[in-house]
């Protein structure tokens, strides 16, 4: 992925609705732990901007047959090549809406919180018209709308393709560690004896599953 770039979100603790009063009693039972992380609901914890130079060149040929052998000759003049820069928005969330006490794992004073798979979420592309370059050769027509358009969304299968090879879903984590620690504190556990941790580790073949598309955005195999 090209000069990718990892935005940190800003995240505060007060907007999973819980008390900052530290003489706060301890509390240790499941059933409020649960009430207290789903209100957290949908926490995005990571967003990233991608920045990808989508190319493309082809060729007019001359195709024959001599002998009985094929030959295939470029044509003068008859290349193209177009370079399109385009810019897309990844947020990773991770949707508490569903978590219950069967996510929380206790053995004395030491607790496990065990997150729901992370969501991915390819959020916007766009082109900078302004920034594409064509170079054509004289016998040859100018790229179509269309097939900028296509060669788009062959840029945002390759983004989600590269997805696969960042750390988004570790940084998913992390975020959604620096909400739920505090909360655990507050309800009388250390912070030395809190594990948040995603239910399994992830192969790269399983990021695809976690991807979701918003309303203008076309799913690509």
């Amino acid at each position: 992925m090209k000069n990718l770039l990892l935005l940190p979100l800003l995240l505060m603790v007060i907007s999973c609705g819980h008390s900052t009063d530290s003489t706060q009693a301890a509390v240790d039972t499941i059933p409020m732990m649960v009430m207290q992380i789903q209100k957290c609901s949908r926490l995005y914890t990571t967003e990233y901007h991608v920045h990808k130079i989508i190319t493309h060149g082809d060729e007019q040929r001359f195709d024959a047959k001599l002998l009985g052998k094929h030959i295939s000759v470029p044509l003068p003049m008859g290349s193209r090549k177009v370079a399109i820069p385009l810019d897309a928005t990844l947020k990773a969330y991770i949707d508490f809406n569903s978590f219950t006490a069967s996510n929380i794992h206790r053995s004395g004073n030491k607790i496990e919180v065990f997150l729901p798979d992370p969501v991915i979420e390819l959020t916007s592309t766009r082109i900078d018209h302004k920034g594409v370059k064509q170079s054509v050769s004289l016998l040859r027509r100018n790229f179509t709308d269309a097939e900028l358009a296509h060669y788009e969304q062959q840029g945002r299968k390759a983004i989600i393709d590269d997805i696969a090879n960042s750390d988004i879903t570790e940084s998913a984590r992390e975020n959604a560690s620096s909400i739920l620690i505090p909360i655990l504190e507050q309800m009388g556990y250390k912070e030395k004896d809190i594990t948040i941790t995603f239910r399994r580790d992830f192969a790269p073949g399983d990021i695809q599953r976690f991807i979701e598309y918003d309303n203008n955005e076309t799913k690509q195999k």
